[in-house]
């Protein structure tokens, strides 16, 4: 269905809670081949699924199942051009109250155009004073990235492109929308 048609609930548990799980899947418009390349489409919803196992939200799917859901979204939206994916798993139950059981669950998928993350070659980024949080599993829950989106609006109020966040203990853990790579001599060295 289009965006504009695609709508959830006010009361929708995982809007007020977080009770979500996410991905951001690339995927890269090839004009010489007239395709869209998805990457890395399997190991993403691999991620998803654990996610969603830390959060007890049962899909009736498969990953495969998730891919090939995602492809045909794709192929059905038409873009000739590099894309954005959004995979949610989430508690869809239309009520109130903390906790993740006794809740139903849904998945949805969208696509939309989107370009470069950051409109630069060269980003300034700053170390944020929000810390990573380190007291949940690692899965890309959608409550955890409230942190994400203040070390963000604190990188760009100070002028940088890019907040860099670290661990409680303080070593790098990766940017407010992005993974980070050191390269050295060359070569990649820190992940």
């Amino acid at each position: 269905m289009p965006l504009s048609e695609a709508n959830l609930n006010i009361m929708t548990n995982f809007m007020h809670y977080g009770t979500g799980v996410f991905e951001g899947i690339r995927g890269n418009w090839n004009s010489e081949k007239k395709e869209i390349f998805l990457f890395c489409l399997k190991e993403h919803y691999e991620r998803l699924y654990k996610g969603c196992q830390v959060l007890n939200i049962n899909l009736p799917y498969t990953v495969d199942d998730m891919c090939r859901i995602t492809v045909e979204t794709v192929e059905k939206c038409g873009f000739e051009e590099d894309i954005y994916i959004r995979p949610v798993a989430y508690k869809s139950s239309e009520v109130l109250g903390v906790r993740l059981h006794d809740l139903e669950c849904d998945f949805m998928v969208f696509a939309f155009p989107w370009g470069r993350y950051l409109d630069t070659d060269s980003a300034r980024a700053c170390v944020s004073s929000w810390r990573f949080p380190g007291e949940v599993p690692r899965a890309k829950l959608t409550g955890l990235y409230v942190t994400n989106a203040l070390a963000k609006t604190e990188a760009v109020e100070r002028g940088f492109d890019e907040a860099i966040m670290l661990t409680s203990d303080g070593y790098v853990a990766e940017g407010s929308g992005e993974n980070i790579f050191m390269v050295s001599d060359g070569g990649e060295r820190f992940r």
